[in-house]
């Protein structure tokens, strides 16, 4: 597939610097397939769209402040962007991440806090390519919040405009930090949309995937199967597959909230463990083994996360976003949603 076919217009202005004051009041467009009328809704309405005997699947992940604003010994400038914890030191621990300017830092080469302190300081180390290093991280007393001291949340680079309230980037129900960042489709959901999804007899069950690179990385070569998708931590407790296959079995629905819920379940179904990393690119022609239904954002042009949604849903996406932008729909992390129905599905949904 030429990468260039995921390509669409994307205004500037319809890209969202803000969240909405009220996180389930969300636009969601529904789409049931092409010979079911699109439907124009908010994320409150989730309950009404959904059927008893569903289960709704949230991915539990929460963000790190993981964006360090650091000094050189020079005293220039540098960026370090934490991915993921691999390990620990006698000194602290051990992370990948992205690092600003890593040309021009050696192995070695000591980072340090703007503010001058020295309860925070990051040891680059091994070079992996496409600016990510290895790196240690020595703190002072507690890591996290060393991290919540010094840290910021990373936002994507589109999102020019300052956050004012951090825990707008973090879902209700987010638990484990680890994450570089959010499972964005979660973010519109409520603990009010929650209970009257339960009064309407929808469970929810729980997964966890550390979102990294894999997910927000684009898609810089030409065809999409050459893209490599870097490996991600997941954990879909025995419990959240023993409710997938129960609901499938007494003819419910398993609707994921967001693309990365969908790629810990499938990837759990495809490789046969519950937890481990994956590299799963979901792509193409991809049979979906678990995931009927899934709640996601509008994501980037010529991004996974884009060729994910037309494996799910087919070429109708471009009809859909073309819908989308020509209605006023707000694009990417902070914005608005689709509930969609998986394409083999459409004419049962």
């Amino acid at each position: 597939m030429d990468t260039a076919a995921f390509d669409y217009p994307l205004p500037e202005a319809a890209i969202a610097q803000h969240p909405l004051g009220e996180r389930d009041a969300a636009r969601l467009l529904v789409d049931r397939g092409p010979t079911s009328d699109l439907e124009h809704r908010i994320v409150r309405d989730l309950a009404d769209l959904l059927d008893p005997g569903d289960l709704i699947v949230v991915n539990t992940t929460r963000v790190l402040p993981a964006r360090l604003r650091l000094l050189r010994s020079t005293g220039g400038a540098a960026e370090v962007l934490l991915l993921e914890r691999t390990g620990e030191t006698d000194a602290g621990s051990l992370w990948e991440a992205l690092v600003r300017p890593s040309r021009k830092l050696a192995d070695g080469a000591v980072l340090t806090t703007v503010s001058g302190g020295d309860d925070l300081v990051v040891i680059v180390g091994a070079d992996h390519g496409e600016g990510r290093r290895t790196i240690e991280l020595r703190v002072e007393g507690d890591e996290l919040a060393a991290l919540d001291r010094h840290g910021e949340m990373p936002l994507p680079p589109y999102i020019t405009e300052r956050l004012e309230e951090q825990s707008r980037y973090q879902t209700v129900f987010a638990d484990q930090p680890g994450s570089a960042a959010a499972p964005t489709a979660g973010l519109h959901l409520t603990e009010e949309v929650f209970s009257a999804c339960s009064a309407r007899g929808i469970q929810r069950a729980e997964v966890e995937l550390v979102v990294g690179l894999g997910t927000f990385r684009p898609i810089s070569v030409d065809r999409v199967e050459d893209h490599v998708m870097h490996s991600e931590r997941y954990n879909v407790p025995a419990s959240t597959m023993e409710a997938c296959e129960r609901t499938r079995a007494a003819g419910g629905r398993v609707v994921a909230i967001g693309t990365t819920a969908v790629r810990a379940l499938e990837s759990a179904a495809a490789s046969g463990e519950l937890s481990g990393r994956t590299e799963l690119f979901i792509s193409g022609d991809y049979q979906f083994r678990i995931v009927d239904r899934m709640l996601t954002n509008f994501h980037l042009p010529r991004s996974s996360l884009l060729v994910m949604i037309d494996a799910f849903a087919g070429g109708r996406w471009r009809e859909l976003y073309a819908d989308a932008l020509d209605n006023g729909y707000r694009f990417l992390s902070f914005g608005d949603a689709m509930l969609l129905t998986r394409r083999d599905l459409w004419t049962t949904s």
